[in-house]
């Protein structure tokens, strides 16, 4: 793997990593299954890129995507609480009904930036190289955000999030609402899905409504590759392992991808496959290593 290639997937494993978070605070926090990324990332790509393209600043793109995410969320903690869906159903009802939102707002199924300023033009100014302006950018935003989370789940609130995630019964006894708790922990994990939606939107120039397939099980394959290899502990290490495993998972497809096995080498179409081996790989590391390495 080039020296490029690695930046590459360091810089995705960043931007992506965003995502990661949210989907850890659903996964692992609320205990609840939500297929909701796969919709409420290109909706953050599609609100940004469609803000920017009528003049609006990328940075106050990026808040009006975070705001659209939440929303999207919050729908999905509606029809589960509210409306007694199954959570899983109602991710799904909510991720299909996107499809239609996204294309709405691009009024069509892409949107492209080129020509366009950018969060990112505002390090490239400095003279820097533009795989270098994302990956200080993006760090400094994901390594904000893993601050902000560690701070918000040791607040009252985050705590009622993750005793909900772990006993509702007993937090409802607490006279908790656990249904105002689910409402918003799933729009604030949505919502950082959709920031980072809107970030790669720029990053990359364009938004498209078919971005986000296969962002839950990305996702999800970097949680657990993250608690593999870094362990879960408390909520700080919980957090900065999810996203090391984004980077970790990133990686992982690239070195991948550039693998040759005489004729045989991985190609862009056998991500999924890739993924799934990973994900196999990381749920029975500890397995294997318990039998072998008593």
């Amino acid at each position: 793997m080039s020296w490029y290639a690695l930046l590459g997937a360091v810089e995705q494993g960043l931007v992506y990593g965003i995502m990661v978070l949210g989907v850890y605070l659903t996964f692992r926090v609320l205990n609840f299954p939500d297929l909701t990324v796969d919709g409420s990332l290109p909706l953050g790509a599609a609100v940004s890129a469609v803000a920017i393209s009528f003049g609006v600043n990328p940075f106050a793109a990026l808040f009006l995507a975070l705001g659209a995410g939440f929303l999207a969320g919050m729908v999905t903690g509606f029809l589960n609480t509210k409306l007694g869906i199954l959570h899983l159903l109602a991710s799904i009802l909510t991720m299909i009904a996107l499809y239609s939102i996204n294309i709405r707002v691009m009024s069509g199924p892409n949107v492209s930036l080129l020509g366009r300023n950018t969060v990112l033009d505002l390090f490239m100014r400095f003279g820097l190289p533009g795989y270098v302006a994302s990956i200080i950018l993006f760090t400094i935003i994901s390594l904000s955000i893993v601050v902000f989370l560690v701070w918000f789940l040791h607040t009252e609130f985050g705590q009622s999030m993750l005793a909900t995630g772990d006993n509702p019964r007993m937090i409802t006894s607490q006279g908790v609402n656990t249904h105002t708790v689910i409402i918003l922990g799933v729009g604030l994990s949505n919502a950082l899905v959709a920031f980072s939606g809107a970030l790669i939107a720029q990053n990359q120039g364009a938004a498209d409504v078919n971005m986000g397939v296969g962002t839950i099980v990305a996702g999800l394959a970097s949680v657990i590759v993250g608690e593999t290899v870094f362990g879960r502990g408390g909520v700080l290490r919980a957090v900065v392992a999810a996203l090391l495993g984004s980077i970790l998972y990133r990686t992982a497809i690239a070195l991948a991808l550039s693998m040759k096995l005489g004729a045989f080498s991985f190609t862009p179409s056998d991500l999924n496959l890739i993924t799934a081996l990973l994900v196999v790989l990381a749920l029975t590391a500890p397995r294997i290593k318990a039998r072998f390495f008593p």
